[in-house]
């Protein structure tokens, strides 16, 4: 993405044109990486997403963001005075107009388009008329519309200009601004949008950091913005202009977060939603809204190579081990909890109600990248690559015209978990994630390789051709791989005469180790022999590995051939027992993806499978579907047990990479599959089969619960704990949920943990319960200190009055007055078997 450039640095406010349309990774970064614009992809994974892109993604997103062009139109009309109708309120809509912007800036810097670039020329043409004279630009303070909106709270934007920094995002929106700005600026060479974008810029700083008359009565409002992005967009604005007004700029907003305002309210109020709780340097570990974070910690890796300082990089090195010991998905997503799209407590980490943003993917590949560049440590890279090939990628069809929003690791086809769909939607209200995409996808290549003084670093690998320019002259790289479904690359040399420099190759965590990426939290089952080897002009060497490159160190010359096996097996992980969603279960991975199964492959139901034993190479079977939507994706099959109502059964199980997963239906899909048939646990209706027990009942279900609460084996940590989702009844009338148990058995205890939201769904007036006894239901006697509490955030226990064996139990419940109830958990407690 970026070259080094050097020039003398300007004063304060002085932009200095570049001759170049790169940016300067001049200083700080131990690695300088090949701009997208210099890698030409020639491979059928990453090429045709790109045609995709430009022909269908792109212009479909712009269409989408229609909207927003309009109301930054209506601005500019009310700023000529003109008698125009004025636009609707909006915190953040055009931010996802600017990311769109910044993807179509890299597809035309690849390839141009008179056609999109005439629409962009257009849309800056409409971006520039709505930005005041001062260079405020925010529609709704602009346009005086925000007194319609709500000021206040998690979703207000306040009743006049920053005067609420913490939820209006209008330094978010301006992050995003400058970053399509210098994007366009890069492929273009036209700097009108930059214009905006500085101007904008300078303004922010005279009313932050200096005192503007016009805003806050003229006194600085030094606090950081609660939506991070200006920071490293700052950064990148430094790095084109070598203005160092805005690399002062992103490190006084690193520096004063945590220290000049602090809020200590819940949830989207609290201080560590959006990472203000303490001052960034010591800050350990990753809290709060995940896609926040992620933009957070890369500006704080930005601004401290650019500036010299390794003042952020503990803080840096702590948080990131936080996630990867603790709180990352298998598919690289981050952010597991619902309502802060955030993260939650160590080693929570659900399936089928993850929430896993996909912006929050995206970022995580920008930070690992950004801690890549730092360090020369292939690790990140490695977890960026896990992110980007599974969540990320998810994000979008193959299609590129629909999208997750939230991307869970267990789906039943019907629960609406994406923004209210069971599955992919073609946009959404809050429209940051396929945006985020748009943007994300033209930058993949600039990933792909990296050099220093004395060596080059093969990154990510695809088939591709480059020039590297060491010091000592260019290096020309063809390279040709099917991956991340081949682990053969092979490399041929370009370079006039004689040259000694390092050729390191990137060896995945998933291929060198005992696990699948970095951290403690997964490890492989199996132990396959097969080994990584590289070879030159074929002849195998013993390449020493040096913080995860295998190094490939001689005097080159032109021709020389290099290839890398990474053997690719079928490999069975499994999670920390800590991780309590996976206990007695296994997830399939090989290479660098992460395979799932989907109903329209199988027989039925994904829920109904179990994978009881961890079969050899001979039982598992790899190859490329030969037609189709999914055409030379890679498919599994994998023996495995299959429950029915009647029997259990052997049977196969088909199995896709789980970014490719619904493409073709809404259906059943899961991650992680039980090892025995206990663990097996299916939906049908108002009944659940399997978990902690053989067979639940209730007597209604609200679309948005699940009667699988009841059998899931975690606990909650609150009545609101929004990282299970909990049984909700389907009305407001009596309510009743019926246990069956294996068989009979001596009862100890029964205790009910109730889910509270305190608007609609409220604990109970009052509850009992009964036991089932030759076929009748028979009113359970409980101790005579024992009463039908209905308390939150604790288990409402209960014990029988005497010795009682059943195999049944039926909780009767009386809901409030207009209200619905809810339970997260149903604790059994059981003596022996009788």
């Amino acid at each position: 993405m970026f070259q080094i450039l050097v020039s003398a640095l300007p004063s304060y406010g002085q932009t200095v044109p570049l001759h170049s349309t790169e940016i300067a990774y001049n200083k700080g970064y131990g690695l300088t990486p090949v701009s997208f614009s210099e890698v030409t992809l020639i491979d059928s994974f990453w090429k045709p997403r790109l045609n995709t892109q430009m022909e269908t993604l792109v212009p479909f997103a712009l269409d989408k963001t229609a909207e927003a062009q309009e109301a930054l139109k209506l601005a500019g009309d009310f700023l000529e005075g003109l008698d125009s109708p004025l636009p609707t309120p909006h915190r953040y809509r055009s931010s996802d107009l600017f990311k769109v912007m910044e993807g179509a800036a890299y597809l035309l810097k690849n390839e141009r388009s008179p056609e999109l670039e005439h629409r962009m020329d257009s849309i800056i043409d409409i971006i520039a008329r709505a930005q005041k004279k001062d260079g405020y630009l925010y529609v709704a303070h602009i346009t005086g519309v925000s007194k319609d909106h709500e000021h206040w709270g998690g979703g207000g934007m306040g009743d006049k200009p920053y005067s609420y920094v913490l939820h209006s995002h209008e330094l978010y929106n301006m992050g995003h601004m400058y970053e399509g700005a210098i994007a366009y600026f890069l492929a273009t060479g036209k700097d009108k949008w930059l214009k905006v974008a500085e101007k904008n810029a300078q303004h922010i700083n005279k009313v932050f950091f200096v005192g503007d008359p016009n805003y806050n009565n003229g006194v600085p409002i030094n606090q950081a913005p609660g939506h991070e992005e200006l920071e490293l967009a700052l950064a990148k604005l430094y790095r084109v202009t070598n203005n160092p007004l805005y690399l002062e700029m992103a490190k006084k907003f690193l520096d004063i977060r945590g220290r000049t305002f602090v809020p200590d309210g819940e949830g989207v109020m609290s201080s560590d939603y959006a990472q203000q709780h303490e001052p960034v340097t010591m800050q350990r570990k990753a809290v709060g809204h995940a896609v926040r974070a992620t933009y957070l910690y890369s500006g704080m890796a930005d601004v401290g190579a650019l500036s010299g300082s390794d003042e952020y990089n503990e803080a840096l090195k702590s948080i990131w081990h936080d996630i990867v010991d603790t709180k990352l998905s298998i598919t690289g997503g981050l952010g597991a909890v619902h309502g802060i799209e955030g993260f939650g407590p160590a080693y929570v980490l659900p399936n089928k109600e993850a929430y896993n943003e996909t912006c929050a993917a995206v970022g995580n590949v920008f930070f690992n990248f950004r801690m890549f560049l730092l360090t020369k440590d292939s690790k990140y890279m490695d977890v960026a690559e896990v992110s980007l090939l599974n969540n990320a990628l998810a994000g979008v069809n193959l299609e590129g015209n629909k999208f997750f929003y939230v991307n869970p690791l267990e789906a039943d086809g019907d629960t609406p978990f994406n923004h209210g769909k069971p599955g992919r939607s073609p946009w959404f209200n809050t429209a940051c994630c396929p945006s985020n995409i748009a943007r994300l996808i033209p930058q993949v290549s600039g990933m792909m390789y990296a050099f220093d003084d004395h060596s080059i670093y093969a990154n990510y690998y695809a088939s591709s051709s480059t020039t590297i320019p060491l010091k000592i002259g260019g290096i020309g790289i063809r390279q040709n791989s099917k991956y991340p479904f081949d682990g053969k690359i092979e490399m041929e040399l370009e370079l006039d005469g004689i040259k000694k420099f390092d050729l390191r190759l990137r060896i995945p965590t998933w291929s060198r180790t005992n696990q699948f990426v970095p951290g403690s939290l997964y490890s492989y089952i199996d132990q396959p022999d097969e080994k990584w080897t590289v070879t030159v002009n074929g002849e195998k060497i013993d390449a020493e590995l040096e913080n995860g490159f295998a190094v490939v160190s001689r005097n080159w010359k032109n021709g020389d051939r290099v290839t890398l096996e990474l053997p690719m097996p079928v490999r069975f992980n499994k999670s920390l027992d800590k991780v309590e969603a996976n206990n007695g279960r296994v997830a399939v991975t090989r290479g660098p993806l992460v395979y799932v199964a989907e109903g329209i492959d199988n027989k039925n139901t994904v829920q109904h499978y179990f994978i009881n034993d961890i079969p050899s190479s001979d039982g598992i079977t790899a190859h490329p579907i030969a037609n189709g939507l999914m055409k030379n994706i890679v498919e599994l099959s994998v023996p495995s047990m299959l429950v029915t109502e009647k029997n259990v059964v052997s049977e196969r199980l088909n199995m896709v990479p789980y970014y490719a997963w619904d493409n073709r239906e809404d259906g059943s899909m899961m991650v992680w599959f039980p090892t025995s048939g206990n663990g097996v646990q299916f939906t049908e209706g108002n009944s659940v089969r399997g978990g902690k027990y053989q067979r639940v009942k209730a007597s209604t279900t609200d679309k948005v619960g699940t009667i699988g609460a009841i059998s899931d084996p975690r606990r909650p940590a609150s009545s609101l704990d929004r990282t299970i989702q909990p049984w909700i009844s389907g009305d407001e009338g009596p309510q009743w949920i019926e246990v069956q148990l294996e068989q009979i058995q001596k009862i100890r205890s029964i205790g009910l943990y109730w889910f509270d939201d305190g608007r609609k769904i409220l604990i109970p007036a009052n509850w009992s319960i009964e036991y089932l006894d030759s076929g009748s239901w028979i009113e359970m006697p409980i101790y005579v200190t024992d009463s039908y509490a209905v308390d939150k955030d604790k288990y409402n226990v209960v014990h029988p009055g005497k010795e009682l064996a059943t195999n049944g139990l039926r909780i009767k419940i009386e809901p409030k007055l207009q209200s619905k109830v809810g339970i997260l958990d149903l604790d059994i407690q059981c003596k022996k078997r009788a």
